[in-house]
């Protein structure tokens, strides 16, 4: 949501008026998709001539005018609650618990009342364009002996649209969250915004006709069973009486009216076309390509500059276009390409290619970082080294000396390279939903390792208080002790020293018999639950959900290594300072070892190792194939490095088992 950007001028400036323009031409929609609409309800074969002239006759007159003009107001409200709710970092949940926490969220309730109310509204605006029996909400009844208007009765049929259309708002807004339709992704291939709403329009009508056929089956079986109770509280609230002389509609004769069902059908293919061209035009708007200056001559503007954007944290709109236009200019402008590779005057210091390839480097080894800590808890299978307490081969300690007690294995060894500036966390600020480790820590069935990786850890827990620092994090310290001090754990090299052996904290004491107790019942608690078949389904995670959050990220990396890549590769020829070539042992030390995480993490038990084929749906689903792009683009940008360079790339300082693959890379056997 944009709550916590509202005041930062690129919201301000720029994505409040490109919602602004995707509304706007929501609304300018209107009056041709109410027309169709109108020639559509009124359809007759046996009367062509008297359906088009009476169809263009109703089109003038009040009723359609005042639905327009409704359908204005729903149109804008829509637009306004997909620019709250939009996001570039789709939110995954990893188990059917976090789903359902993510369906019953309060922020989802209000979306699903809005929804729901302005479907609502839709319907009735339907109702009364199409008129006849369905215009109005009461009716004369008609008694049965003398056949004529006696009090009101309550017409059905209206009330039947009505509901069907807070059903439908409903059943849209239940598919937006399951479906992650607030996530916009950014084309692969650049259009003008009018190519991409012409392709895209005949799947938006294909998608709504699918949709509201499936709707309107699942709100006749609802109403069938459950119809009466609205129409029984309208009846008592308005006073109202039952026309006994007409079927009741949670009847299987009442439902069986094909006149109903088409009219309810184009109905709700109505309200879901106007819902998604409106919620398409604004995906078109704001991704559309921004340039940011390289560098400005007034420094009041330079918070707008390439290099500054790139290094903020929120809003992650910002972000990632400064991403995309990062990837854009080193492929497409020569000139822009200069600007990057040029000095500062005076001084002579390459101050934007340090800030861009820097900081590109940072959301790389960031990547880096979590690949090898999720590895090594799938590695380790959550499983940790219970403690002995009182023992004397492992002493209790706390602080960082209670990393020791962790065994972990040395098959995710990985050499440590010189690279940029690192971060402590993430680049982006992400949601407690968006990360692939924290549904596991609701879980009753949850491991010390796992919350060990997401650096929430619980007080009472041997590994709080304990160094969180990357390296930590990537190799599990074995015990301390003489036997042991031939070889350093953290860093493989041998130790000059004598063995360090720790010494048991002079607080340290046995656990008392209450908390011996309470954490006993607690391990019955899980071990009872676990037992159960509904809540191992609850909080067992879904099929590849981790490596899908995991990877969710993988658009802006993808950017970064394309930007960085074809920068390399255009330097060769361009840098006239030679300013890349102080960054790149960096950078390539950078890729590969992202390379030798992310095959590691294909080869895991758990990871899909082809992507699953697309259905070419309107929803996009392109997330969930992040990861196989990512490894795709990686592989690109280190062959387009290699490819450029050549032999030249042998007096790069790298390590040794870098030099190994930059080879297979330069022979193309990778």
């Amino acid at each position: 949501m944009l709550s916590l950007g509202h005041d930062h001028w690129f919201i301000r400036k720029v994505v409040f008026w490109r919602a602004a323009a995707s509304i706007a031409w929501s609304v300018l929609l209107l009056p041709a998709s109410t027309a169709i609409f109108v020639l559509l309800s009124r359809f007759s074969v046996l009367h062509p001539i008297e359906w088009i002239t009476g169809s263009l006759n109703f089109l003038c007159g009040s009723y359609v005018i005042f639905s327009i003009v409704l359908l204005c107001l729903v149109v804008l409200i829509i637009g306004f609650f997909i620019l709250e709710f939009y996001t570039v970092v789709p939110s995954i949940p990893c188990t059917q618990i976090a789903l359902i926490g993510k369906v019953l969220h309060p922020q989802q309730f209000i979306h699903s009342l809005v929804h729901a109310v302005m479907g609502m509204l839709v319907s009735w605006c339907a109702a009364v364009m199409i008129g006849g029996r369905y215009q109005f909400l009461t009716t004369p009844c008609i008694a049965e002996e003398s056949a004529v208007a006696s009090s009101m009765c309550l017409n059905e049929y209206h009330l039947f649209f009505l509901l069907a259309g807070a059903f439908m708002g409903y059943s849209y807004s239940l598919l937006y969250v399951v479906g992650n339709m607030n996530y916009v992704s950014f084309p692969s291939i650049q259009q003008y915004k009018y190519l991409r709403f012409k392709g895209s329009l005949p799947l938006v009508i294909k998608h709504s006709a699918v949709q509201a056929l499936y709707s309107v089956r699942n709100y006749c079986i609802t109403y069938f069973f459950l119809g009466y109770i609205p129409r029984a509280w309208i009846c008592t609230t308005m006073n109202l009486q039952k026309d006994r002389a007409l079927h009741s509609l949670d009847t299987l004769t009442g439902l069986l009216d094909f006149s109903l069902l088409y009219h309810l059908w184009i109905s709700g293919t109505f309200l879901l076309v106007t819902w998604y061209m409106t919620w398409l035009l604004f995906r078109i708007y704001t991704t559309e390509v921004y340039c940011f200056p390289v560098q400005s001559s007034f420094s009041e503007d330079a918070h707008q500059c390439l290099p500054k954007v790139l290094s903020s944290k929120q809003p992650l709109i910002l972000k990632y276009l400064a991403l995309q236009d990062f990837a854009l200019l080193s492929q497409n402008s020569p000139s822009r390409r200069q600007e990057v590779f040029s000095l500062s005057q005076p001084g002579g210091h390459p101050h934007n290619w340090s800030a861009l390839s820097g900081e590109c480097l940072t959301i790389l080894n960031d990547l880096t970082q979590k690949l090898i800590a999720y590895q090594e808890a799938v590695s380790s299978n959550g499983r940790i080294k219970p403690q002995s307490v009182g023992s004397d081969k492992r002493p209790s300690s706390s602080g960082s000396s209670a990393t020791s007690l962790i065994e972990e294995p040395t098959s995710w060894q990985t050499p440590k390279v010189s690279m940029g500036p690192k971060t402590p966390g993430s680049v982006f600020l992400r949601s407690s939903v968006a990360s692939p480790f924290t549904p596991d820590l609701g879980s009753p069935f949850g491991s010390p390792a796992m919350k060990r990786l997401t650096g929430t850890l619980d007080p009472s827990s041997p590994w709080h208080g304990s160094v969180q620092s990357p390296h930590v994090m990537r190799r599990g310290p074995k015990l301390w002790t003489s036997s042991l001090g031939a070889e350093s754990p953290l860093n493989g090299s041998p130790q000059s020293g004598p063995a360090l052996v720790p010494s048991p904290v002079a607080g340290a004491q046995k656990p008392s018999i209450v908390s011996l107790w309470i954490q006993n019942r607690q391990e019955q608690v899980k071990n009872v639950l676990a037992k159960r078949v509904l809540i191992m389904y609850l909080f067992n995670k879904l099929p590849e959900a981790s490596s899908q959050a995991l990877f969710a990220e993988s658009q802006a990396h993808i950017w970064a290594l394309e930007g960085l890549s074809h920068l390399v590769a255009a330097s060769y020829t361009e840098d006239r300072f030679g300013v890349v070539q102080t960054t790149l042992p960096d950078i390539l030390g950078t890729m590969l070892t992202l390379q030798e995480a992310v095959d590691k993490h294909f080869k895991l038990p758990h990871a899909s190792s082809k992507p699953a084929r697309t259905s070419g749906s309107l929803v996009d689903t392109s997330y969930k194939t992040l990861r196989f792009a990512l490894r795709a683009s990686l592989k690109t940008a280190i062959y387009r490095i290699t490819t450029t360079f050549g032999e030249h790339l042998n007096a790069v300082q790298v390590s040794v088992e870098h030099r190994k693959k930059l080879q297979q890379f330069l022979e193309y056997k990778e």
